[in-house]
């Protein structure tokens, strides 16, 4: 059952340079709190490189500074739910890094993942720095990607996602230029993954009884189902590894 951390004693006020450096990774850990739904000691230790009891410390801190933090026994930390941190405010390398990617998936060949990123940079961009937003600005008007002339086009991506991590059964109408067949699929979304021009879709797809690779511009028509399905209990590199042990690829249906 989770439960809300205790208090623990005031900290010297005297502000040094361990001090600022442990303020800056009390402001990560909230962050990463707040990006994932449960985080373990071991993980936050890992990541900043420091030992379990300061990360113990650490998250007695900020539940003494008022952060609603929750621990499920056996699993690790969470944020009370419906608490939100205020936006962050993000460095001029974070925003031009943001810049860099929109112009890239600016160039992708899903219409679906453009609109729904364009829609977030959007509201990124609303929360930049006066001085921060004019520079990143000037750096989107003097950058430029080339793409090559394929016209192949999809706009199934966001959907997919979706069904993905919400296990909906999804029908969709495929088409394979090698047999020239279209074939009704109902398929279980278990991974996407890219080429240099395409999106693909691993799927447990009922009708082959067997994982498939679907490339999404040639999906002809997607349906999302309510009927939802079984999460499959490996991961997207344990399938990889079984695939390499077959010795052969995933083949395109």
């Amino acid at each position: 059952m989770a439960k809300i951390l205790g208090h623990c004693s005031a900290k010297k006020p005297m502000i040094d340079h361990k001090d600022t450096k442990r303020l800056s990774r009390l402001t990560a850990i909230l962050t990463q709190l707040q990006t994932k739904r449960i985080i373990t000691a071991s993980e936050l230790a890992n990541k900043f490189e420091v030992s379990h009891r300061t990360i113990y410390r650490d998250i007695k801190a900020l539940e003494q500074a008022g952060v609603p933090i929750l621990t499920e026994n056996g699993k690790g930390y969470t944020l009370m739910e419906g608490y939100r941190i205020p936006p962050v405010m993000f460095t001029e390398s974070e925003a031009n890094a943001l810049i860099t990617a929109e112009k890239i998936i600016l160039k992708n060949k899903d219409a679906s993942l453009v609109r729904e990123y364009t829609e977030a940079i959007n509201k990124i961009k609303s929360v930049l720095r006066s001085n921060t937003k004019e520079k990143t600005n000037l750096l989107s008007d003097r950058m430029a990607f080339r793409s090559n002339d394929s016209q192949r086009t999809s706009n199934y991506l966001s959907t997919l996602q979706l069904a993905l991590t919400n296990f909906n059964l999804v029908k969709i109408k495929y088409h394979s230029p090698e047999t020239n067949q279209t074939t009704d699929r109902t398929i279980e979304p278990f991974a996407i993954y890219s080429t240099q021009d395409n999106w693909l879709l691993i799927a447990f797809c009922q009708l082959r009884q067997d994982f498939r690779a679907f490339r999404l511009d040639r999906i002809q028509h997607q349906q999302t189902l309510l009927e939802q399905f079984e999460p499959h209990q490996i991961s997207l590199q344990e399938y990889f590894e079984i695939c390499k042990a077959k010795q052969l690829t995933q083949p395109l249906t």
